[in-house]
């Protein structure tokens, strides 16, 4: 489908036009006129599927056609990292280029006082939209320095992350403060009870859209090793001792794991950094650019990292403990291959996790090769076939709805567009960065 089959206004279409959008997503293609229509919508997608535009687009076509408060906060967007809200404020950029009235201003901490005095000015005089960490806003909210009481848009991105993150009750006592008739938008990667359970919370009535997890690209060759959990390190160790590690990154389910490992590979003379929820944002900052920069060889990450950043090199991904399900495997693997480059995915599997591997291999509708144990490491596990109960996981298909001459939660009545206006011609065009 294409953007302009829907109703977002022309100055809209005219910078998806500039940056080269033309086809919507399948995730785009279902919020979109839901969002459009003033429903609330739960939408469940994995990073990459064009989510952040799902809810951008729609969101500031509103702004742009008028009809909310100027001094006042009219959208809020919640990131569970600085990384990702940085990554909405870009697309935002893009996105709003030809709007004269809708600017944002992003809200997240790990900066230093002039930062936040300048966020206060921003807050205090209204800001169409804002971008936000839960912490970071939370710490505006105790000084006063934001009313969202005619807040008009409440959008939770990747919400499981944020609980994941420990954000709950940040984001229950930041939705106290929104009026009733706040719309309100919430995008998962998965759908646990918990997240089940917070959309029920929050959101009223909602159109629920779930796009099914993609299989990860062909380019990423997987393997996996089955051992038992002390011969890790030592497979590890095995991989590096060719000296060749640039752009790698070790996943592990537990921040205590990562702070392990990292030490331990210290101890090998491997140039490696550990990324975890314990250290502060300057930290986070420090250690990505130093990873970014080539200055790191490896990252020791628990799932902070899996989604939402951009790094294209990555040359090898290493799960170091099976993941919890399909979707965060893909995730996690996902971080490799990118960019028209090739990559390899390798996952340790211990007796323990052969059900949960073996879902995943349903899942991929493959068996995952299986390396050899290095030589002095002894045997591993047996890795019993049918180990693994149910197969893969039903998905449900998200479901469109007729739109045509719906009315909308202001009582407007939204029509399709039958046509385009001139494009402005003047000034420089909008980038692609906020694809």
């Amino acid at each position: 489908m294409n953007f302009e089959e829907t109703y977002l206004n022309d100055n809209i279409l005219d910078a998806l036009y500039d940056m080269h959008f033309e086809e919507m997503t399948p995730i785009q293609e279902k919020c979109i006129p839901e969002i459009l229509d003033g429903h609330d919508v739960l939408g469940v997608a994995q990073t990459g599927t064009g989510k952040t535009a799902a809810y951008l687009l729609p969101i500031l076509s509103l702004l742009d056609d008028g009809g909310y408060p100027d001094d006042a906060i009219n959208c809020v967007i919640m990131s569970p990292t600085r990384e990702l809200a940085q990554q909405i404020d870009q697309a935002m950029e893009g996105f709003s280029y030809y709007l004269d009235n809708v600017s944002s201003i992003a809200v997240y901490g790990g900066n230093d006082g002039t930062r936040f005095d300048q966020e206060m000015k921003g807050l205090r005089g209204g800001a169409p939209v804002v971008i936000a960490t839960p912490g970071r806003l939370l710490s505006h909210m105790k000084v006063g320095n934001l009313d969202l009481s005619r807040t008009s848009f409440f959008v939770l991105d990747e919400a499981d992350r944020m609980l994941d993150m420990g954000f709950s009750d940040d984001i229950m006592q930041i939705n106290k403060l929104l009026p009733d008739s706040c719309q309100k938008v919430m995008f998962s990667a998965t759908m646990p009870e918990k997240i089940r359970e917070l959309a029920v919370s929050l959101l009223h009535d909602p159109v629920e859209v779930k796009i099914a997890v993609s299989r990860p690209a062909d380019k990423i060759h997987q393997s996996a090793y089955v051992c038992y959990d002390p011969q890790k390190l030592k497979i590890i160790q095995h991989m590096f001792r060719g000296g060749d590690l640039q752009r790698v990154i070790i996943f592990c389910g537990k921040k205590e794991r990562v702070k392990n490992i990292a030490h331990e590979l210290v101890k090998m003379n491997i140039n490696c950094a550990a990324m975890h929820s314990d250290l502060t944002q300057a930290e986070r900052d420090d250690v990505m650019y130093r990873f970014k920069a080539g200055h790191i060889d490896v990252l020791v990450a628990t799932d902070i990292v899996a989604r939402g950043i951009d790094i294209d090199d990555i040359r090898i991904v290493i799960n170091y403990d099976v993941p919890h399900d399909s979707e965060d495997y893909v995730h996690r693997i996902g971080r490799t291959a990118r960019a028209d480059r090739d990559g390899q995915a390798i996952t340790f599997v211990n007796d323990r996790d052969i059900p949960r591997f073996q879902r995943i291999e349903s899942f991929l509708m493959k068996e995952v090769e299986k390396n050899s144990l290095p030589e002095g490491l002894g045997e591993g596990p047996e890795y019993k076939a049918g180990a693994a109960k149910g197969g893969a996981r039903k998905r449900n298909r998200g479901h469109g709805r007729t739109r045509h001459g719906r009315q909308g939660k202001d009582g407007r009545n939204r029509q399709g567009k039958g046509g385009r206006n001139s494009r402005k011609s003047q000034g420089e065009k909008p980038t692609d960065s906020g694809k």
